[in-house]
């Protein structure tokens, strides 16, 4: 029997191969906020971000987390019913708040019937040391997976699209993570204001240093309702958006030189069409990675082939 030619970590294989089982992550809102909004840091969030792209109908926030957990299972459960779930804490900064409200939330997310575990996304300036030291300890007798925002490893772009944190705060983040024995991810945007092709693939070189367990990808989009859909429209000239066939290339080359052994859990994000000013692809995620397989087929490549 022929085995599955392998062109890269998959993040379905990495959770069968935890879990034994098909999982599914359930997105939540906790309700919280961010410090780039609240005016700890600034208003108005980071540049690119409207919150409404990643939000499905079962996340609301007016809702209980337990509420908002069964809703999203009832919408996977017929289909799948042998299925297993991880809460996703996703919607803003989901450790940005008191340690006794942040364990209230994601215990409560843990009781629920079939929930395997948390998976948690955040900034890397808001994982104070104390909130380390209980997922530390959830990690015991849970799964427990930490995102972080990174976006890009440019001090230079992350003020340009109002992150309020540098890069090197990421750095300290992720390690901090790991050094505590929880597996860390990271969140990456391809495409951002002034960073081209050499940029991005040094910064895969970067991101192959850090003792990530995970990482996402997804190309610049320009949402409507943010700050960048404005400066789109007034300096189109400063943003360079992929055509398909550009992406698919830029992605390639991307995986080609991370580190092997890091899962990558997606290449895209597909926004609300009522929301997206562009680039419109016309493809749904799944046709996307297809994409990306084949062209890695074609180019006879895999992830960590040109890893140094």
């Amino acid at each position: 029997m022929s085995q599955t030619r392998f062109y890269y970590n998959e993040f379905s294989t990495f959770l069968r191969s935890h879990f034994g089982c098909k999982v599914q992550k359930i997105t939540l809102d906790g309700g919280f906020t961010c410090p780039n909004r609240d005016g700890t840091l600034g208003r108005g969030g980071c540049t690119y971000c409207n919150n409404q792209t990643f939000s499905p109908a079962f996340s609301n926030r007016t809702s209980s987390i337990v509420k908002q957990m069964n809703d999203g299972i009832a919408f996977f459960a017929h289909k799948y019913p042998e299925m297993r779930y991880l809460a996703y804490f996703q919607a803003y900064t989901n450790t940005y708040d008191s340690l006794d409200k942040l364990v209230q939330r994601y215990e409560e997310a843990l009781t629920v019937e079939g929930t395997l575990g948390i998976v948690i996304g955040t900034r890397p300036d808001c994982m104070p040391d104390e909130l380390l030291d209980y997922l530390q300890s959830l990690a015991e007798r849970t799964f427990v997976l930490v995102e972080y925002g990174i976006e890009s490893t440019s001090d230079v772009t992350l003020a340009r699209i109002n992150r309020g944190h540098s890069y090197a705060a990421a750095v300290d983040a992720v390690k901090r993570t790991a050094q505590r024995g929880i597996p860390v991810g990271a969140h990456i945007i391809l495409g951002l204001p002034g960073e081209d092709r050499k940029a991005i693939m040094r910064q895969a070189a970067e991101l192959s240093q850090l003792p990530l367990t995970t990482l996402k990808l997804h190309q610049l989009q320009i949402i409507r309702g943010t700050r960048m859909a404005q400066e789109y429209a007034e300096h189109p000239e400063e943003f360079s958006l992929f055509s398909l066939d550009e992406y698919i290339e830029t992605v390639v080359d991307y995986i080609e030189r991370l580190r092997p052994d890091i899962v990558l859990e997606r290449f895209a994000s597909q926004s609300p069409k009522e929301l997206l000013i562009a680039p419109d692809w016309g493809i749904k995620n799944h046709e996307l990675v297809d994409k990306v397989k084949r062209r890695m087929r074609e180019r006879d490549t895999w992830q960590g082939k040109l890893y140094i």
